[in-house]
């Protein structure tokens, strides 16, 4: 009497970014590696991009040694599935580079740089999204005046918030009230972030 054989599993469907998906969904809150990752995407040259596709174009929170210090490179981590909402993914590439730019590559809520270990999250580097100013839903615009760049942290928690800048004034009570260690940090960021006008003022004051 012969056995029957067992019907063949049936392949995964969506292609390697579905997959991709439903082994993150799976895995939540566990390390993963590059090598775990290719396999699951059926060893695709591309499965890197697919991997950035969940993020950018699906908003899932996928972690790299760019966001946490604890990771290594060509590792990834999933915090939650709730993917997060979605920066602006209609905004032009010469928009966003604008944009940036303007705003110095700097968080305009908490004022981290990217690439810098995030003041709130010092295990997270800064990661900088477009964001709007004033939200879609409440009537905002794609315009770059109604834009601004934002870290992933702090769009956590300031959804649908509307920018309220410092002045000058405000700028400086808050410095005079620092301390002497916080406001030499302050003067050393400036110095770094203008060099060519403090150079410029140093020379003025030698002349």
């Amino acid at each position: 009497m012969t056995k029957e054989k067992a019907p063949k599993a049936k392949p995964a469907r969506g292609g390697a970014r579905g997959k991709l998906r439903a082994h993150f969904l799976k895995n939540i809150g566990r390390v993963m590696d590059s090598e775990e990752l290719r396999a699951v995407a059926d060893n695709q040259s591309e499965w890197a991009r697919r991997v950035r596709e969940l993020r950018t174009e699906e908003g899932y929170l996928i972690l790299t040694h760019n966001d946490r210090s604890e990771l290594k490179p060509g590792q990834y981590l999933l915090e939650t599935a709730k993917p997060q909402p979605a920066f602006a993914r209609g905004i032009s590439k010469e928009t966003r580079a604008y944009v940036l730019d303007r705003n110095g590559f700097t968080c305009q809520m908490c004022g981290a740089a990217a690439g810098e270990p995030h003041p709130y999250d010092s295990t997270r580097k800064t990661r900088l999204h477009i964001g709007h100013v004033i939200d879609k839903s409440k009537g905002g615009n794609d315009e770059p005046s109604n834009l601004r760049a934002i870290c992933s942290i702090c769009n956590e928690g300031a959804q649908n918030a509307t920018l309220i800048r410092p002045d000058l004034k405000q700028l400086l009570i808050q410095i005079r009230r620092a301390t002497s260690a916080d406001q030499l940090e302050t003067l050393k960021w400036l110095i770094r972030k203008f060099p060519k006008q403090a150079a410029e003022e140093a020379a003025a004051k030698t002349r």
